[in-house]
């Protein structure tokens, strides 16, 4: 996340929110932001959604997540927000959604999605 300039922006049980700033070095040719950012904020809000309902011994993965491309990835900055749709001991469903957002606080969907976590224990607890 670093490394795209993204950060978390709000973190509460079961649900994160990412902000990523609209740069050159993560748009494609039309100078929307890229599908591979778009969903890579999308999975990371998810896992880390999950990751508010564990314990600190425990990490996820992502075991898989399908996402639609809305509409092209536009606005000032993309918002994903990783919501915890059913929580279990092993597998987490997490809905994904990625807004383009305007500098002056317009929002439009334009990617949304469903991922599958698994709980593992930290290696060394």
């Amino acid at each position: 996340m670093t490394h795209l300039g993204a950060r978390l922006t709000h973190i509460g049980p079961g649900r994160v929110h990412i902000v990523l700033p609209a740069r050159p070095e993560v748009t494609q040719q039309h100078g929307y932001v890229h599908a591979g950012a778009t969903s890579a904020i999308a999975d990371s809000a998810g896992g880390y959604a999950a990751l508010t309902l564990f314990d600190e011994d425990s990490e996820v993965r992502t075991v898989e997540y399908k996402i639609n491309l809305l509409a092209p990835a536009g606005g000032d900055h993309l918002e994903a927000i990783g919501t915890v749709l059913k929580p279990g001991r092993t597998l987490t469903v997490c809905q994904l959604e990625v807004y383009g957002v305007q500098g002056d606080g317009a929002r439009k969907l334009v990617a949304n999605g469903q991922q599958t976590l698994i709980r593992v224990v930290r290696p060394g607890q």
